[in-house]
C-alpha cells in the first residue's frame, strides 16, 4: 500500500483524507462516465464514512453516477455519492448577482459535502449596496465567507470592509467584453483595498468551497 490505488487509467490518492482531512475529489471534465463511476467506487471503498465528490460533471456522467449509486446527490454540475457528514461550523456563500449563481452553487455544495453547514445570500451586488447592508448580521455570524462576483468584482472589497470574518473571493466569467472572461474581476479582487481578502481562480467555486469548509470545521472544533 503506497497511499494510492492504481486503476490503470488513474492512480487514485486514497490517503489524502489522512493528510488534509479531505478525501480525493474527482474532476469530471475530460473523463468518461465509466471512469468516474470506477473512481467513485474506489474512493467510497477507501472512505465509507464520507461522501465522494465529482466536480464539473457533464450530463452523461451525472446520469451514469445516479444510475450506479442510489445515494448520489447532484447539484451545480457536481455529484456527491454517500451520506453527507454532520455539519461543523458555518460557511456563508454570498453572490453578487443571479448570473453568478452557478459558481456560488458549486462553492456551496462543495462546502456542504466537505463537512460545513452552509447558508446562501444571493443578489447583493454593489449596484444596490443597501441589499448588502441589510444582511450584515448574517455575514458576521458565519465562520467563513465565500464571496462570488463577476463584472467589476467589487463585492469582496465591500464585504471585507464590513466584517472581519475570513473571506475567500471568487471571480466569475460573467460580464461584457472588457470583463475579459473574468480577468477584470480577478484583478479587482487581487487589488482589493480591504484587508484579509483571499482570492481563488476564475469560476473556481470548488476551491473556494473547500477552503471555506476547512476554516469552518477548524472554527467549530
Amino acid at each position: 500500500m503506497h497511499g494510492f490505488e492504481d486503476l490503470g487509467f488513474a492512480r487514485v490518492d486514497v490517503d489524502r483524507a489522512a493528510r488534509t482531512g479531505d478525501p480525493e475529489v474527482v474532476y469530471g471534465a475530460g473523463k468518461t462516465p465509466e471512469q468516474a463511476v470506477e473512481l467513485v467506487r474506489t474512493l467510497r471503498a477507501a472512505h465509507p464514512d464520507r461522501p465522494a465528490l465529482v466536480t464539473r460533471a457533464p450530463a452523461g456522467m451525472v446520469a451514469a453516477l445516479r444510475a450506479a449509486y442510489e445515494d448520489a446527490t447532484a447539484e451545480a454540475g457536481c455529484v456527491a455519492v454517500g451520506p453527507l457528514p454532520e455539519p461543523r461550523g458555518t460557511v456563508c456563500v454570498v453572490a453578487a448577482g443571479t448570473s453568478d449563481a452557478a459558481v456560488a452553487a458549486e462553492a456551496a455544495f462543495t462546502a456542504r459535502v466537505s463537512g460545513a453547514g452552509v447558508q446562501r445570500v444571493a443578489d447583493v451586488g454593489v449596484a444596490g449596496i443597501h441589499r448588502l447592508l441589510a444582511v450584515r448580521d448574517v455575514l458576521d455570524a458565519a465562520d467563513c465567507l465565500v464571496v462570488v462576483a463577476g463584472m467589476d468584482g467589487a463585492l469582496p472589497s465591500a464585504v471585507g470592509g464590513l466584517t472581519g470574518v475570513p473571506l475567500v473571493a471568487v471571480p466569475t466569467s460573467v460580464g461584457y467584453g472588457a470583463a475579459f472572461g473574468g480577468i477584470a474581476a480577478l484583478l479587482t479582487m487581487l487589488n482589493s483595498c480591504a484587508p484579509g481578502v483571499t482570492v481563488v481562480n476564475i469560476d473556481n467555486g470548488f476551491g473556494a468551497g473547500l477552503f471555506a469548509a476547512r476554516v469552518a470545521r477548524r472554527a467549530a472544533r
